[in-house]
Order: structure tokens, then C-alpha cells, then sequence
């Protein structure tokens, strides 16, 4: 029996080798277009485009608004919104997150070429990171531009109440630094959305190869946490049980993050009501280790499982 060699046209690679951060660096910026749908067609754009301009069109009327009535009680209330907008974020949360997480574990292919191994927990955690930045940037900028609608419309307020009322009324205006503060804290909310979203989210979507699936498993999650919570809520409030109430928002998501606003950050309650989670720092930073848990366990979970599935 003879042995044959063929050169087949094949070359090693003699470019340039770079190290590990700049794998994380491509793999993160490749999901995060891919959440967005750039570098695809038309179709892949159109859900996350549409529920972009959803999210800031709220925002956008109430600056409109506010420019053309300086009416300083119409200026939204920073730490609500995504509250306010939650079923909007829980739909960008069901489409996109199949997209990060499950299709390379179903197809057992990955979109990009490397010249060294991947690590799992680099490719893990470039998922992660991705999809977190997306959904920061999608609640971060309607409050971004909240803000800006305030401070370019914050002279003609002072002007309004001057000319139409008691110089008492000027205390209702509020101040650059004041509302300055309260964005800052909202934007350190919405970091915390992002973490604790995307984590849950990409663990279902993870267990669920198929796209269509991964949409409705999410979506469920979502709907079935707040219908049971609510539930409880109710029972608990019938039956006089406030803290009950009050506790029960641990165990959804939304909720979960509210409760370090307003324990933590000093979020206005405006209309949360009664049920809103404790308002003292000791129950601002048990919600804060219940979310550090959350973010910290779906990571092991998702890393053991793209191991698992050989990535």
C-alpha cells in the first residue's frame, strides 16, 4: 500500500496573531451588530429599529410637550421609564436574545475565523457583554434625551412660572443639579437593568436552540413571574400583609431592579404604590445582592452550558 501527499491549495496563515482581548473585542462587537442586525439583510433590522423608535417616542412627545407648555410637572419621571416601557423591553428581550445565544449552539458553527482557540469563557462573556451594552443604550438614551429636553427648556420653565404666577411657584421648577443627580441615578439603574435582563434572558434563550422557541420561553418567564407575583401581592395586601407585598418583588425581574432605585438610589415612588420593594437601605442592599446573585448564577449557568454544547 503507497502513502500519497496532495497539495490541495491550502496556506498557513502568516498574518499577524493577536492575543485574547482582541478575540473578546471581535467576538463582542460582532454580537453586539448582530443584536442590532447590522451586517444583515433588511429583515433582521426591522425588529430591533421598530421597538428603538417605541422606546424613545415616549420621551420625544413629552420634550415636544414640555418645549411648547413649560410645564415642569410634565417632565417624566427618569427611574420610571423603563418601567413604564418594561413590555416593550420584554419583546426586545424575546427576539434578540435568541439571536446572541442560541445560534451557534444549534448550528455547532461560529461566524468568525480565529487564529488561536476561543475560550469559553471569553466567548461567554463577549455575548454577554454585548447584549447588556444593547439593552443599556436602548433605555439609557430616551432618558439621555429626557434630559437634555430639561436642560434646554429649563429657562423658558423659570420664565412660564415668572410671568404667570408667585415667585413661590419657582421652587416647582427644578434645579440643573437636582435633576442632574436623579439622571445619573437612573442611569445607574438602567446599567442595572441591562445586567439583570440580559442575564435571564440568555440563560432561556441558551436552553432553547430554536429561535422561535427561545421567543416564546422568554416571553412566558416574563408574563408567568409578574401574573404569579401579582397574585401573591394581592393576596398579601387583602390579608393585610404589606411586607409580604413588598418582598415579593424579588422574585421578578423588573421589580427586582426597582427595589434597589428606590432602596438604594433614592428613585421617586411616584406612582409605583404601596407595593413597591422596602425603601431603606437595608432592603436597597438585600435587592442588590438578590441582583448580583441573579447576573452571577445565569453566568455559570450559560458558561456550563456553551461548554457543554463544545463552544
Amino acid at each position: 500500500m503507497t502513502t500519497a501527499i496532495h497539495d490541495i491549495g491550502y496556506r498557513h496563515y502568516d498574518g499577524p496573531r493577536h492575543g485574547r482581548a482582541f478575540i473578546v473585542r471581535s467576538l463582542y462587537l460582532y454580537n453586539l451588530r448582530a443584536v442590532f442586525g447590522l451586517g444583515r439583510g433588511a429583515k433582521a433590522k426591522i425588529i430591533p429599529v421598530f421597538l428603538f423608535v417605541c422606546l424613545l417616542l415616549p420621551a420625544a412627545v413629552d420634550v415636544a410637550i414640555l418645549a411648547f407648555i413649560k410645564e415642569p410637572k410634565l417632565l417624566m419621571n427618569y427611574s420610571m421609564y423603563p418601567l413604564w416601557v418594561q413590555p416593550l423591553i420584554a419583546i426586545f428581550l424575546a427576539t434578540q436574545a435568541p439571536v446572541i445565544a442560541s445560534r451557534e449552539i444549534r448550528f455547532k458553527t461560529v461566524p468568525l475565523y480565529f487564529s488561536r482557540p476561543v475560550r469559553t469563557l471569553d466567548f461567554v462573556l463577549a455575548k454577554f457583554l454585548a447584549f447588556v451594552t444593547a439593552l443599556f443604550a436602548l433605555i439609557a438614551i430616551p432618558l439621555t434625551l429626557l434630559h437634555l429636553g430639561f436642560l434646554l427648556t429649563r429657562s423658558g420653565m423659570v420664565k412660564n412660572v415668572r410671568e404667570a404666577g408667585p415667585l413661590a411657584e419657582l421652587g416647582k421648577v427644578p434645579s440643573v443639579v437636582h435633576q442632574s443627580g436623579l439622571y445619573l441615578a437612573a442611569l445607574a439603574g438602567c446599567l442595572l437593568f441591562a445586567l439583570v435582563l440580559a442575564s435571564f434572558a440568555l440563560v432561556i434563550a441558551a436552553y432553547t436552540p430554536r429561535r422561535g422557541f427561545g421567543v416564546a420561553a422568554v416571553i412566558a418567564v416574563y408574563l408567568i413571574s409578574n401574573v404569579v407575583v401579582a397574585i401573591i401581592q394581592g393576596v398579601a395586601i387583602s390579608s393585610g400583609n404589606w411586607d409580604l407585598a413588598k418582598w415579593m418583588n424579588l422574585f421578578t425581574p423588573f421589580p427586582l431592579v426597582d427595589g434597589v432605585q428606590t432602596g438604594l438610589l433614592h428613585a421617586d415612588v411616584g406612582s409605583r404604590g404601596e407595593t413597591v420593594g422596602p425603601r431603606t437601605a437595608g432592603g436597597g442592599l438585600l435587592f442588590l445582592a438578590a441582583n448580583v446573585a441573579v447576573v452571577a448564577g445565569s453566568l455559570s449557568v450559560l458558561l456550563a452550558r456553551f461548554r457543554k454544547a463544545g463552544q
